[in-house]
């Protein structure tokens, strides 16, 4: 397929660019409108009982989540009567404006102590902005601009959860466009060096660029069906870039081996190229489609979208480069290497198989148990404060300091011994008419209000601390109350999303009630969501090892090695996740990524994503090695010159490669936000530790170990990798090739 391919472009590479820039164009001008179809959604499941209790708190009592916090300041205390007078009437207007609900201050609770700060100048308005994550995304920007410096004669600032939302997606944007702006001149200056000639430093850019406005406009189209969540663009952007470098690269390499090989024919070296590198990018470009799409088994939104765009992503980069690469080769010809910047002295014949690589693997296979055992001990240094991963649901503590939201939180963290904006809610359904079990609501929140870090309840019948009540029912605790339904709100008095959060809601749940009830808000979203990954991961994990096992059988034929590469792939990324505990849980290192705000945990999402991207990344890795080892072993016969050959023809690639990659995503580490900066620094170390230390000599060394057991199959799985299996295209092998080829390895072997 791929050689039809070559050969309906080569006879007419200018129709066929021709054709491609006019899809680009029309697929890609689709895109102007994708940023305004994205959403901050998708991060929970409608299924749990936290979103059931959610859903019956808007449909029966009309409040949403708390998702408003004002901070209010007075110098003369919250308790000055003039004070209190502008509170109410401040809480007045928040109550009266139609976007909002369940709005109480500590002047309409009867001043609950938990919303009155330690220092006595400061107290809390919380309350809800109606609307899903778009709509209150709208609202809250007009909502900060009223209140935020002098109401009423109050110092008055806004935060919250809404505040955070809005803030993060403004941080992404800012961020993007300044990392989009530092990555495409680092990534030219780094492809000129590697190929010296300015035209073919631009190849990979012009593929990068086609990729990008052709899945910009796939994803665009695509929101029509599903919500893609903002964090896809990132993601999107960076990959494409990357993987359509990465292809392009390993494209044009080959081609000017196979240019060397014919005398400078071009055709023929593009037929060849297709047939070998073109099936290493298909191959390739599937197994890390089938990571992303493991994503898919995980049931949130926020995944599933970057399952669907990493996937087409990883397709179109394929396809763009096997298009695009060979027709600008057929029509610049030997053009590629005009404007030379960099002129180097070809490598004459003699000296084949003394590059790095080459002796680095021959080094590697005299001396494989040492040198394994001490990339295996750097690796378990590492890999070692991953034992204490602990993940957490977002926050406003994921901004940066200079993020009014974040100010806010760690205002309220510092001054309050309450958690107004994570309060638990407890709802009770189909209970009759609440009025009638004032009793049994006062002994429930009697009861709740007793638990471990339980800092308040309010209900129907008052406010309850301590295992007693605080204050009376006032005005305010008949948003407790609806036709047939109740709930009570149980505000921590430690952070929510802990440990000790997550406490209470066990707590909660597991004690006794007087009528039926659901358990939701922001903790019993975070042990849901962590609960649903307990039970979905196993599974994502199963899709992706099966899937990759079987598609590395097809190119290798070897039972052993898939299961090799996907365990040193499982290497680096522990290794990965080991030191992004240490700098981003533990809050070491932060002079080389930048500052942020410590939480003693790491967002859900980051190490979901790492782990994804990072394996798929790896194989991807893997793939160009293995393929070219296995052609070179198909073509020998010999074990040992098979790894130290593919490595040296291969092996410079994937270090270009993987460093092109890793400034793509290292640019991300300048990023304000704290998951995103954990993503700059996870993938970029993921991608360099499984192209230097893993393939260069943990590959080397277990393939010496095992020798030709490397390359074993049981008879009919021969026969069936022989009829069905994915290999690339090698010369038959011979005696005198076996026999050269093995004098070739002992000369090298002695010289060093």
């Amino acid at each position: 397929m791929l050689d039809r391919l070559a050969r309906l472009i080569l006879p007419r590479p200018k129709k066929i660019l021709l054709a491609v820039l006019v899809i680009v164009l029309c697929v890609g001008g689709g895109s102007m409108g994708l940023n305004g179809r994205l959403t901050m959604g998708g991060y929970e499941n409608n299924d749990t009982e936290s979103a059931k209790t959610q859903s019956a708190l808007e449909k029966d009592f009309k409040q949403g989540r708390t998702n408003l916090t004002i901070l209010v300041k007075a110098d003369r205390g919250v308790d000055d009567p003039a004070v209190t007078e502008a509170g109410l009437k401040l809480t007045r207007r928040l109550q009266e404006n139609k976007d909002l609900s369940n709005v109480a201050s500590y002047w309409s609770t009867g001043k609950s102590p938990s919303l009155r700060g330690a220092s006595g100048n400061q107290a809390l308005v919380s309350g809800t902005i109606l609307g899903d994550f778009d709509k209150v995304n709208d609202r809250v920007k007009g909502l900060k601009d009223e209140y935020t410096g002098k109401v009423d004669g109050l110092d008055v600032k806004l935060g919250g959860l809404a505040l955070m939302n809005y803030e993060n997606t403004q941080q992404a944007a800012k961020d993007a466009g300044r990392a989009e702006g530092m990555v495409f001149p680092l990534v030219l200056i780094v492809l000129v060096i590697i190929f010296g000639s300015l035209v073919a430093a631009f190849l990979p850019l012009a593929v990068a660029l086609g990729t990008l406005m052709l899945v910009f406009g796939l994803l665009f189209a695509l929101t029509f069906v599903f919500d893609a969540n903002n964090l896809l663009m990132n993601i999107t952007t960076f990959l494409g870039l990357g993987l359509a470098i990465d292809y392009s690269l390993l494209f044009i390499t080959r081609y000017r081996e196979e240019l060397g090989k014919n005398g400078g024919q071009t055709s023929e070296a593009i037929r060849a190229t297709m047939r070998t590198v073109g099936r290493t990018v298909t191959f390739s470009a599937v197994t890390l489609a089938i990571a992303f799409l493991s994503l898919m088994v995980i049931p949130f939104g926020m995944f599933q979208s970057i399952a669907v765009g990493g996937t087409l992503t990883t397709l179109v980069a394929a396809v763009a480069t096997l298009v695009i690469v060979p027709a600008l080769l057929a029509w610049t010809g030997p053009r590629i290497d005009k404007l030379r910047l960099i002129r180097r002295k070809p490598r004459p014949a003699a000296e084949e198989g003394q590059g790095f690589w080459h002796r680095l693997a021959v080094v590697v296979m005299r001396r494989p148990v040492p040198l394994a055992i001490g990339v295996l001990a750097v690796m378990a240094f590492l890999a070692s404060p991953a034992v204490d991963l602990n993940m957490r649901l977002p926050d406003e503590q994921i901004l940066p300091k200079s993020a009014q939201s974040a100010q806010v939180a760690k205002s309220v963290q510092q001054d309050f011994n309450s958690r107004e904006a994570q309060a638990i809610q407890v709802v009770g359904r189909g209970i009759g008419s609440p009025a009638g079990h004032t009793g049994d609501i006062a002994a429930y929140a009697t009861k709740l209000s007793g638990l471990p870090d339980v800092a308040r309840v309010d209900a129907l019948t008052g406010s309850y601390a301590d295992g007693k009540q605080v204050a009376p029912a006032t005005d305010a605790s008949r948003r407790f109350a609806s036709d047939g339904s109740t709930y009570l709100s149980v505000v921590p008095a430690v952070d929510g999303l802990s440990t000790a959060g997550k406490d209470i809601v066990t707590h909660v749940r597991d004690a006794g009630s007087p009528f039926p009830v659901t358990v939701g808000g922001q903790p019993a979203i975070s042990v849901d969501t962590f609960d649903i990954l307990k039970d979905k991961l196993p599974y994502a994990l199963g899709i992706v090892g099966l899937g990759t096992y079987i598609l590395l059988f097809l190119l290798t034929g070897s039972l052993l090695l898939p299961l090799l590469a996907m365990l040193l792939s499982a290497l680096s990324l522990s290794a990965t996740f080991g030191s992004l505990v240490y700098v981003f849980q533990d809050g070491h290192l932060r002079g080389l990524v930048g500052d942020f705000i410590n939480t003693g945990a790491i967002t859900w999402t980051t190490p979901i994503l790492v782990a994804a991207i990072g394996f798929g990344l790896s194989m991807d890795y893997a793939v160009f090695i293995l393929s070219r080892v296995k052609e070179e072993y198909d073509r020998t016969g010999d074990n040992q010159l098979a790894v130290a050959t593919g490595l040296e023809r291969v092996g410079k690639v994937v270090t270009y490669a993987a460093v092109l990659l890793s400034l793509v995503f290292i640019v991300m580490i300048t990023s304000g936000i704290s998951y995103l900066k954990a993503l700059g620094l996870g993938l970029p170390l993921a991608i360099l530790l499984d192209a230097t230390l893993i393939r260069g000599i943990l590959l080397p060394a277990a393939m010496r170990l095992l020798g030709d057991r490397s390359w074993w199959a049981p008879g009919p799985l021969r026969r069936f990798h022989a009829r069905y299996g994915i290999s690339e295209e090698g010369a038959a092998q011979t005696p005198v090739a076996v026999a050269v080829a093995r004098a070739d390895t002992d000369a090298t072997t002695s010289r060093l």
